[in-house]
């Protein structure tokens, strides 16, 4: 494991200070769009299916806004497909564009799904260590009520937005993980960077849909233990790690579907979490053919919980 040029590690007690996963993110605390829309942006156009742009009524990613980004309020977006469907969620393709020039981008809108519908996995244990204020949110999300479940999907959506967001900055300054660029959140949709083909429209593929060569395949590994290690040095742990949510964009290893995102040194389970991100994404990687001693589970889990502080 190589050293790394990254933020000293957040420490972090059971009590007191805030986290990306409380009840109202620090970052979601951003400035807020002001301004009317155009028009409803939910309204859309009999003739063309195109709605107005939502960015206007959203929270909005980390700023500097990247380059390629619309952020016209006069822009419009368009349903070009689903990228992907999941337990939680479905994934689909948007062209956000401004009318009457060539300016555009193609964003992932990240859905989940009615509370009716919606299978939320192993959320008992994520949810430990994150705090809800009002007791009545609390039991229904205990319970599972539809509401309970509605108010799980909002935490999910926020806690998801907020770690993207983190990671990003994190990203974009010592260059060691890379993520999705968030847009924006609204309810419980995602606006994300869309990584894959733009003139196809198809998603970059999943680590687990590739068969890498041998200098690919350790490349790869190197800048998965980077990440896990910047992950780990800020107290978090991916929570569902596996080769089905690591694509690989240019060549670029990216983390994608952090909503279960864990805070390793607030929840009880921390530990658990960060050994089992760790033991499935390494028996991947050891059964394409890198050395064992390479790829040990144990003595990256170990590393790992020295950069969070759990050793």
């Amino acid at each position: 494991m190589r050293d790394h040029d990254s933020p000293a590690p957040e420490r972090r007690t059971r009590g007191g200070r805030r986290r990306f996963d409380d009840d109202e993110p620090h970052f979601l605390k951003r400035g807020r769009p002001t301004g009317p829309a155009p028009t409803d942006p939910d309204e859309p156009d009999p003739e063309t299916d195109e709605t107005w742009s939502s960015w206007d009524g959203a929270l909005h990613g980390p700023q500097p806004h990247p380059h390629w980004l619309v952020t016209e309020l006069a822009a419009k977006d368009t349903e070009l497909g689903v990228l992907k469907t999941g337990k939680e969620a479905d994934v689909h393709l948007v062209r956000r564009g401004l009318p009457g020039t060539d300016r555009f981008c193609l964003l992932a809108a990240k859905r989940y799904r009615d509370p009716r519908h919606r299978l939320f996995h192993r959320d008992a244990g994520y949810l430990e260590g994150r705090r809800v204020r009002r007791s009545r949110e609390m039991r229904a999300m205990t319970g599972r009520t539809a509401f309970g479940r509605q108010m799980i999907a909002g935490q999910w959506a926020a806690a998801e937005f907020a770690a993207l967001s983190r990671l990003w900055e994190i990203g974009e300054r010592y260059g060691t993980v890379t993520v999705p660029y968030p847009v924006q959140l609204r309810g419980t949709e995602l606006m994300l960077e869309f990584l894959g083909d733009p003139d196809e429209g198809t998603a970059a593929p999943r680590l687990a849909e590739l068969r890498p060569s041998p200098a690919e395949l350790r490349g790869l590994w190197g800048q998965l233990v980077d990440a896990l290690v910047v992950l780990a040095r800020a107290g978090y742990a991916h929570g569902d790690l596996s080769p089905y949510n690591l694509l690989v964009h240019a060549g670029r290893l990216t983390l994608i579907d952090l909503p279960q995102v864990v805070d390793v040194v607030v929840n009880p389970q921390g530990r658990e979490f960060l050994a089992r991100d760790v033991r499935i994404v390494a028996s991947w990687f050891a059964a394409r053919g890198l050395p064992a001693d390479l790829v040990d589970p144990t003595v990256l889990t170990e590393a790992l919980c020295r950069e969070a502080g759990l050793a």
